[in-house]
């Protein structure tokens, strides 16, 4: 943490915000199931003084500050954990078996609840501050599911912003980027339909293993002679399931892909070239391919106009030395997108510190650096005193 940079009254409470979230990190809760945590969250913000709304989206919370006339603005924060088990041994590691803070959502919870304490006692903005804490960020589609509960329309945000941390960048500094900054994230489950029998006599069946076989190496010509090599998409087969014995050929076999694209017509391209090469292929050998192609999170996209208000916020705030202008997408997704769909925003990158091979996201050593808690506060602070600004008299 650089004392310099964060606001005394914040500093003063960084260790009890620290508690706070390695209390939450010890308890960790999936996607839905996050009962004690919004009832952690509901419960300091409601002792600070904002209007707490429950339930929003099943287990998400909505704090809600008005300081007067003026615009509205949204940060939110997630609250779900992953089906890891934690191998840290910290002395505030998960003591929910197989269930951990791999992300650090702890620490986005955390951040903003240090934030709000701040905004509550010293509110130099005027207008209404919306802070969502949401669920099941995790493949739940927690962003979708409030937005569908009416999140904005309940809510209304001018924009909206959230932050993640980022393993490989310097504790507590800030990057930014304008434009599609993370991928479409689908998954397609492909079922071979064939004709099992002995294995002995493979010219009497239709063997869907050697089906599947043909497609994987088939599905990696549709990146590499179908896609402009400028651009990004990435199919990933995870899981080929098929049989159970040496001398049987099954009658069906499963492929599981994960597709991602960093633009909305890439994506769409390679939803119809998939479907295309998957049922040709799957006929070439006699079998019959079924697929259920299930659109995950779409493309994250990074508004430009309150991007660089959050970058100049950052630089002005922080500096140069502690900001990265401009980065490069990600390839991981983020269900934010949905968030930045409907409302004007951006999604942030805090550093989390030197990225190692036990301590990165999903992983089981991972852990929230705390030093980041109260430098991400603050800048939570700077943000809405800047968008939410008093008028000059």
């Amino acid at each position: 943490m650089s004392p310099s940079l964060v606001l005394p009254e914040i500093a003063a409470v960084h260790d009890e915000m620290v508690a706070l979230r390695r209390h939450i990190h010890a308890h960790p809760e999936l996607g839905f199931q996050e009962f004690a945590t919004s009832d952690l969250v509901a419960q300091r913000l409601a002792e600070w003084g904002y209007r707490v709304t429950r339930g929003v989206g099943q287990t998400g919370v909505v704090a809600t500050l008005q300081r007067g006339p003026g615009k509205s603005l949204g940060i939110r924060a997630d609250m779900d954990a992953l089906p890891i088990a934690e191998t840290t041994g910290l002395p505030h590691a998960s003591t929910h078996s197989g269930v951990m803070h791999a992300c650090g959502h702890d620490g986005h919870t955390a951040m903003l609840l240090a934030a709000a304490r701040y905004l509550a006692r010293q509110p130099n903005f005027s207008g209404t501050l919306h802070l969502i804490f949401q669920p099941a960020e995790e493949g739940g589609g927690g962003a979708r599911v409030m937005i569908e509960d009416g999140l904005f329309e309940r809510f209304p945000c001018d924009a909206v912003f959230a932050m993640h941390n980022v393993p490989g960048f310097p504790a507590g500094h800030l990057g930014f980027a304008s434009g599609p900054f993370m991928c479409s994230a689908d998954t397609v489950h492909i079922t071979l339909h064939g004709h099992g029998g002995h294995g002995a006599v493979p010219q009497s069946t239709v063997d869907p293993v050697v089906a599947c076989a043909a497609i994987v190496m088939s599905l990696q010509t549709i990146v590499a002679r179908n896609i402009d090599p400028q651009e990004t998409a990435i199919v990933t087969v995870g899981a080929m399931q098929a049989g159970q014995a040496a001398n049987v050929i099954p009658a069906t076999a499963t492929l599981t892909l994960s597709v991602r694209a960093l633009t909305a017509a890439v994506r769409e391209r390679l939803e119809q070239r998939i479907t295309e090469l998957v049922t040709a292929q799957a006929a070439s050998f006699g079998a019959r391919a079924e697929i259920d192609y299930q659109h995950g999170y779409p493309v994250l996209v990074n508004h430009p106009a309150e991007t660089e208000l959050a970058r100049a916020v950052a630089l002005e705030w922080a500096g140069e030395n502690r900001v990265i202008p401009t980065l490069r997408p990600f390839t991981a997704s983020e269900d934010f997108a949905f968030m930045l769909e409907k409302c004007p925003g951006s999604y942030i990158s805090i550093g989390n510190g030197p990225a190692t091979p036990g301590n990165s996201l999903h992983n089981p050593g991972y852990d929230f650096n705390d030093d980041s808690l109260s430098l991400g506060a603050t800048y939570w602070v700077k943000l809405v005193e800047r968008f939410l600004a008093r008028p000059a008299v």
